[in-house]
């Protein structure tokens, strides 16, 4: 069965629900494994009053028995605390709505306008409800059990913000463990102390503007082994599957492999990654372990321009994913818009809102690297259990070590 989910609910309503389908049986999962993903999704310099309402954690309300999946949907629940101030506007129950809550002065850049052309709402909210990021809490909750099945076969996930506002991080003499360790210290999420005050002001400024930030962030997946992917349909490249996911959370403007758009300013000798291979297992287990590779029996690049991924699929270097974020749509000084109903121009309308969220995205970048990672995993290694699929994975291994 291939792994999928579904998530459901709105910003403001009662809860926000996934369901992940093609869990396998036997995977210790607790709440625990997820709270702390969605813990740090709430953290980051910049963040808005929101998160001061907000204590997400989870509730596990199917396909898990005394701490162990069963093979069965798991589904997963996140409440929110706010809808008790907003219940008489958001709940399913019929009645009149005020106009307090009713929203006819779309944002720009964000999802109002379109939606309420497209779905024919006269409410703005309809849509700018279920198009906010506040989706993206369920999406975590879903990554996180992901990492716990990735986990279980040695894949490990971070992520660090290497952009804000313009504010570069140069993260190139630091090994994965450095820039894990220390971006999990920093509000920011960076690895790079020195920059984290002007990142700081830039955001206090902007703040004081009624202004935005955005900025890129890096997500890295270690010990991934080659193979996972397909070059042979259009729809199974991992690359391709990768950029999909990542494109689909709010407020994603670009998403780059490896170099990304570096590879046009540089002639092909600087861009494709020499192949080793060493012969020794115990010596290749050894380096593996060291940068971060997977299993890829003794072969291995002598560079990773290519972020871990050729031909649509993983070739056992780290996978690196770079990803663009625009500043959050919704400005305490708004942009110009028009009315829904009388068409006459006013500013658009204020909901509130983070300055800055570029550290909150990144863990959420994570989860859904995490997820289509496991996905491709189960595909290439599935089975009904997690003893089955270790057989698979560890005959795959020893192929690999044989080859």
């Amino acid at each position: 069965m291939r792994l999928e989910f579904l998530t459901a609910g709105e910003s403001h309503g009662p809860q926000l629900t996934a369901i992940v389908r093609g869990v396998p049986a036997g995977l210790t999962l607790t709440a625990e494994d997820i709270n702390t993903d969605l813990a740090r999704r709430q953290q980051g310099y910049g963040r808005g009053g929101r998160m001061k309402i907000e204590q997400d954690k989870v509730l596990i309300r199917s396909g898990v028995r005394k701490g162990v999946t069963l093979g069965s949907p798991v589904t997963l629940v996140v409440e929110n605390r706010d809808y008790i101030s907003w219940q008489p506007q958001m709940s399913p129950e019929p009645g009149e709505l005020t106009e307090q809550k009713v929203v006819t002065r779309p944002r720009p850049g964000h999802a109002d306008l379109a939606g309420a052309l497209k779905f024919g709402h006269r409410d703005a909210r309809n849509v700018l409800e279920r198009a906010s990021a506040r989706e993206t809490a369920a999406r975590v909750a879903v990554g996180a059990v992901c990492k716990r099945l990735l986990n279980e076969f040695g894949i490990h996930i971070y992520s660090h913000v290497i952009n804000l506002g313009g504010i570069t991080v140069d993260t190139s003499e630091l090994s994965h463990a450095e820039i894990e360790e220390r971006a999990s210290r920093s509000d920011l999420r960076v690895a790079r102390p020195e920059v984290e005050q002007a990142m700081r002001d830039l955001i206090d400024r902007a703040k004081k503007d009624g202004d935005t930030v955005g900025g890129i962030y890096e997500v890295v997946a270690l010990g991934v082994p080659v193979g996972l992917g397909s070059t042979m349909h259009w729809d199974e490249k991992l690359d391709a599957r990768i950029a999909q996911g990542i494109m689909s959370c709010q407020a994603i403007k670009g998403v780059s492999i490896g170099l990304g758009f570096d590879v046009a300013n540089r002639p092909g000798s600087q861009v494709h990654d020499p192949i080793g291979y060493t012969a020794d297992p115990a010596e290749a287990e050894l380096r593996d372990r060291e940068r971060g590779r997977g299993p890829s029996g003794g072969f291995y690049h002598l560079s990773n321009n290519a972020g871990g991924l050729e031909g649509g699929m993983t070739n056992g270097e780290p996978v690196i994913v770079r990803v663009a974020m625009k500043p959050i749509a919704t400005l305490m000084k708004p942009l110009g818009s028009v009315d829904l109903r009388t068409k006459e121009p006013f500013e658009a309308v204020r909901e509130r809102s983070d300055v800055c969220a570029v550290p909150a995205a990144a863990v959420v970048g994570e989860a859904i690297l995490a997820f289509v990672l496991a996905q491709a995993f189960l595909e290439k290694f599935g089975g009904d259990s997690m003893e089955e699929i270790r057989r698979n994975y560890q005959a795959y291994i020893q192929y690999l070590k044989e080859y």
